[in-house]
């Protein structure tokens, strides 16, 4: 499972807004200056950052973009669905797609929903505070 360029971008824009303080207001140029996301970029993720309630934007003189709520308050499950929609590891648990050949014979398929349920658990257990901080030590995985 890999993020999207967007979705991880808005990662690093809403890291860029938690070392604000949140209550910093931060404009679009800036944010882009900080982070090296384009301009366009900028723009379009904080336009679905905001709709999805996670910026708020403060227009006029001395305006621009502040977390809507406190970076603890935040999850990456929240950033992460705020762009690429529903946490899903397959299509087919999407209601209204068939597209699957295998659809009414796969014993599997049933299954999905737990699965997609742990990795946004996970995904909502990290908070943005966590992720605008220093690093995280890796886990090591032991070699198979």
């Amino acid at each position: 499972m890999r993020l999207s360029s967007l979705a991880d971008y808005a990662v690093v824009m809403m890291t860029a807004c938690a070392r604000h303080c949140g209550g910093t207001r931060i404009n679009a140029g800036q944010l882009a200056d900080e982070t090296g996301i384009p301009l366009p970029t900028v723009q379009k993720l904080v336009s679905r950052l905001s709709s999805a309630g996670l910026l708020r934007s403060i227009r006029g003189a001395g305006g621009g973009f502040k977390l809507a709520r406190p970076a603890a308050a935040i999850s990456l499950a929240e950033i992460v669905e705020a762009i690429e929609g529903p946490i899903a590891m397959t299509s087919c648990v999407e209601q209204g797609r068939h597209d699957c050949a295998l659809e009414g014979s796969c014993s599997v398929q049933p299954h999905w929903p737990v699965v997609n349920k742990a990795v946004r658990s996970a995904l909502a257990d990290i908070s943005l505070t966590a992720i605008a901080g220093p690093p995280i030590p890796a886990f090591s995985v032991p070699a198979s």
